[in-house]
């Protein structure tokens, strides 16, 4: 469903009025943060990986050495205690185990301990054909020998050429805010290679 931006602004209105108003119970809400509040025996302080900000840390684990809890470092100068929707979630980078957590399973217990079966990161790649409304596992090769492919038959058939140069305009780019500057440049350098000049970076909120 498509939604412009006067939509989502009365949306949003009615939803902060009805929570000030007490038309939204947040109650229940409330009550389970209490009940499940997060256990951690141990405190460090870390930097969040996600983007080149550096925004400070302070990391919980519990008896196992797993992250309970992650929260913005008030003594950092760079955020000052603040973090954005991804180094809230910076904890869930741990959780490799190869395998999508099955539904109706809660990712934390009730005492606050995670359980090894309970990862929602996914290590292999997934494809969802043309129509299809299920996601199938692939391997790397296959993954990678079919982007090739799909890439140069746009390449072949999209290429333009122009007085500066040549342009691929029907393939976008998206860098990840994972990587460092070096690797950056290197994909960047690629796509400019291929033509590619709709080039983007997720390194924002």
């Amino acid at each position: 469903m498509a939604i412009t931006r006067r939509d989502f602004l009365k949306i949003s209105s009615a939803t902060g009025a009805g929570v000030f108003l007490g038309v939204f119970d947040l109650k229940p809400i409330v009550a389970y943060a209490q009940a499940n509040p997060p256990v951690w025996i141990a405190q460090a302080n870390n930097i969040c990986p996600f983007c080149g900000v550096g925004c400070g840390l302070i990391v919980g684990s519990n008896t196992l050495g797993q992250i309970t809890y992650v929260q913005g470092d008030p003594d950092n100068p760079i955020n000052q205690g603040s973090l954005c929707p991804k180094g809230h979630d910076a904890g869930e980078l741990q959780h490799i185990e190869g395998f999508v957590r099955p539904a109706g399973i809660p990712y934390m217990a009730t005492n606050g301990q995670y359980k090894a079966t309970d990862s929602q990161r996914i290590t292999k790649p997934l494809k969802r054909g043309p129509g299809a409304t299920n996601w199938t596992i692939i391997d790397w090769d296959t993954a990678i020998t079919e982007i090739a492919g799909l890439l140069k038959t746009y390449r072949d058939a999209d290429l333009i050429a122009t007085g500066a140069g040549y342009r691929l305009e029907s393939v976008a780019s998206i860098g990840s805010a994972k990587v460092s500057n070096e690797e950056d440049y290197l994909f960047t350098k690629l796509m400019r290679s291929l033509g590619i000049v709709y080039h983007e970076h997720c390194a924002r909120t």
